[in-house]
């Protein structure tokens, strides 16, 4: 298939076929006008040589047009890629197959984006630049370093977009820390009365914000003022409390009208030291009047002294330790000594509060006991017949068994206590497990007598006596029945001796040393190997007695209670005799 023309070639055809017309017009008129030709020829020549001058000038100029274009495209490129590199952009790739013409001008338009990426980036790193400046100025931070001329990447403005992002971030945050931290010192001078006294503090307190550098450092230096401040104000309110306690004390010592003393708490306003104020002026009075009535207070801290003592369960000897509470020349010196031993006894209870509610408790659970078992040795209990009886022993099994677990858990109390004191936890002047120990001797005592005593009455019951003439012999019911005592009263108090012989003795026990006050009830040196001699006869005689020991004691109770052949409840095996 024939390619087609161009249209250059066939303009280029066409300016053939004119100039050969033109020529053979030229040879037209030549030959009509006469010219020789020779003539013709140089006329030819001339005619040759202007078109080839002319066609030459426009190729030259053509040539130079080509040359401009290329040496523009040369610099254009060199340009290009310069900048690029300083954008951190990868080189232009430059389209194939394209015209120089084309190509100088997508380099041109290409060149003219990058200039003005250039300008933008400038402009924008100018901007964020400023507002870093800024911000680490008043943070007291190290702004995001660029170096100076280069023009940063896509990345760096990136980087430094969040910098300045998070130094605002941060700004914010110390602002609100700021703010909250003078609103507190605010508030603690308030409430104090005090005066800020530290340039930070006053530079903190001022109404505008922007003269406070936020620095680390200044906000940590707030915050130990405000923890400062806050210690101030706990220990300024422990000292109004301790006067306002004194005070109340004083009032209560002096009998003071509660009239008057709400009228002095409603007078005693403004901050806290101004409160404290007040309330020192108000104690100093009331100390000089307490020196006037000297005898009443004493008095009044003694009934006090009374009931922190009946509390503590001490002993007549351990009051008497305290030989001020028998001084009757009413001094200062006198009354301070008494608030002391207050308020060591006021400590004691408190630190051991625990441990006396715990035997108060198995006090009362023990007098509950003790009532109990009177009521078990009652015979006209035997008469009702509806239950009674067997309520009874369950209420007193109940009641033994909280009573065991009572004793156990002091006993671990108490021991855990005399382990880290080192020394004995003491009642009444003796000590606790001792106490219990005995209290459980003495009941076993008590039951023992009580049961030797039925049992000389059963003997004497049942001695044989000579019959009389004319007498009548009673009948063995009414030998049962002499006194208002059955057979099953006897068999009760048989029962009763089988389980008090499990209590051990109280004074078998080796006490750890004791920390006590020395009292006037102390014996003398000279008597204490007799005592001791009198102690191990005594622990002899309970040895041979009984073995056994206080847990085998509870053991042998709670046993007993569930097994009906002890004969506890009188309902049973009535008619066994």
């Amino acid at each position: 298939m024939p390619r087609t023309p161009r249209k250059s070639e066939v303009l280029a055809s066409s300016l053939v076929s004119s100039v050969n017309h033109a020529l053979g017009k030229l040879l037209d008129i030549w030959h009509q006008i006469g010219i020789k030709e020779e003539m013709q020829l140089e006329r030819m020549q001339a005619v040759k040589q202007h078109i080839e001058d002319l066609l030459n000038e426009m190729i030259t100029e053509e040539c130079q047009l080509k040359e401009r274009i290329e040496s523009s495209i040369e610099r254009r490129k060199k340009e290009l890629t310069s900048l690029r590199n300083e954008l951190s952009l990868d080189p232009y790739l430059v389209e194939e197959g394209i015209s120089i013409l084309q190509l100088e001008k997508d380099l041109r338009l290409a060149l003219d984006a990058t200039l003005k990426e250039k300008n933008e980036r400038l402009e924008e790193l100018k901007q964020l630049q400023q507002q870093d400046e800024k911000l680490c100025a008043e943070l007291f931070t190290t702004p995001y370093y660029i170096p100076t001329g280069s023009i940063p990447s896509r990345l760096q403005l990136e980087e430094l977009k969040e910098h300045v992002r998070m130094r605002s971030d941060e700004k914010k945050r110390r602002l609100e820390v700021f703010l909250k931290l003078r609103n507190e010192i605010r508030q603690y001078n308030e409430e104090i009365g005090h005066t800020p006294d530290s340039t930070l503090e006053k530079e903190a307190l001022c109404d505008d914000e922007e003269p406070f550098c936020l620095t680390n450092k200044n906000i940590e230096a707030l915050q130990t003022l405000v923890n400062k401040l806050q210690l101030k104000k706990g220990s300024v309110i422990s000292t109004r409390e301790a006067l306002k306690e004194k005070v109340r004390l004083l009032w209560n010592r002096l009998r003071w009208p509660l009239e008057k003393q709400e009228q002095c708490k409603m007078n005693i306003k403004g901050s806290i030291t101004q409160e404290v104020t007040m309330w020192e002026e108000e104690l100093l009075r009331l100390e000089e009047l307490k020196k006037e009535n000297l005898k009443g207070v004493t008095g009044k801290v003694r009934q006090e002294l009374d009931l922190y003592w009946e509390k503590c369960l001490y002993s007549t000897e351990q009051k008497s330790a305290f030989h001020p509470y028998y001084d009757d020349n009413f001094t200062e010196d006198l009354l301070n000594q008494h608030d002391e031993e207050v308020m060591k006894m006021k400590l004691l209870y408190e630190k051991n509060k625990a441990l006396y509610d715990g035997i108060a408790k198995w006090e009362a659970t023990w007098k509950q006991f003790m009532e109990l078992e009177k009521k078990s040795t009652n015979p006209n209990r035997l008469v009702n017949r509806g239950g009674t009886l067997l309520k009874e022993e369950r209420e007193r099994s109940k009641i033994h068994k909280l009573l065991t677990k009572l004793g156990e858990d002091l006993k671990r109390s108490i021991e855990s206590w005399e382990k880290e004191q080192s020394c004995n936890f003491l009642i009444k002047g003796q000590r606790f497990l001792d106490y219990m120990a005995n209290q459980w001797e003495q009941h076993k005592l008590k039951k023992e007598q009580e049961r030797l005593m039925k049992k000389e009455d059963s003997a004497v019951l049942k001695t044989p006596m000579k019959r009389h003439a004319g007498s009548t012999t009673q009948t063995p019911l009414k030998t049962r029945k002499l006194h208002g005592v059955t057979n099953l009263t006897v068999l009760r108090a048989a029962s009763c001796i089988s389980l008090t012989n499990t209590c051990t003795a109280a004074v078998a026990r080796t006490p750890i040393p004791v920390c006590k006050t020395p009292s006037k009830s102390t014996p003398p040196e000279s008597l204490q190997p007799a005592r001791l001699q009198e102690g191990k006869e005594n622990q002899q005689t309970s040895k041979s007695i009984n073995q056994f020991s206080y847990l085998d004691f509870t053991r042998d109770l709670s046993k007993k209670t569930s097994n009906t052949s002890g004969i506890f409840n009188s309902t049973l095996n009535e008619n066994r005799y």
